[in-house]
């Protein structure tokens, strides 16, 4: 079993014992989204500490996602439920990189696609590809989209 998965799983047994069920559940749902991705295709394999990572990313932001819908439609205890679980699971992921962090890796992906002679709204795949590796699971994908088309906009 990954280290990352025997965690959480280690953290399931205690979240039960203590009767914390927002803890228990979240990390349910989430060992259980973990298994059916260990199971999907045409054999069972056991994923790697990188591979639980996306899946509990994955997770998270459907939280963030749900928390939005509820909020939208005036289901605000659904929604604070949405984020106390998004919360929990930001535990096992690595810290997300600040806006300023993020800014300056951008600026040197859109300097370097320019250096390879990339420029405008169309560099925006030359810089994606660079800045991407480097950014892996600490900014969501929307946000570092958002950042590079500014820069390059601008």
């Amino acid at each position: 079993m990954t280290t990352l998965k025997s965690k959480l799983q280690a953290d399931l047994n205690a979240a039960i014992k203590e009767r914390d069920g927002l803890r228990s559940s979240t990390l349910r749902l989430t060992l259980a989204a973990i298994q059916k991705e260990e199971v999907a295709g045409t054999e069972k394999r056991e994923l790697s500490d990188d591979e639980v990572q996306k899946v509990i990313a994955k997770e998270a932001k459907k939280r963030r996602e749900a928390a939005e819908a509820f909020a939208q439609g005036g289901r605000a205890e659904s929604a604070e439920r949405e984020k106390a679980e998004g919360e929990v699971l930001a535990g096992y992921l690595p810290k997300q990189l600040s806006d300023d962090e993020l800014q300056q890796i951008v600026a040197q992906a859109v300097a370097e696609a320019k250096a390879a002679g990339a420029e405008g709204p169309r560099a925006m795949g030359q810089v994606m590809k660079i800045v991407n590796p480097k950014v892996a699971g600490q900014a969501d994908g929307g946000r570092v989209a958002a950042a590079v088309k500014t820069l390059l906009a601008g």
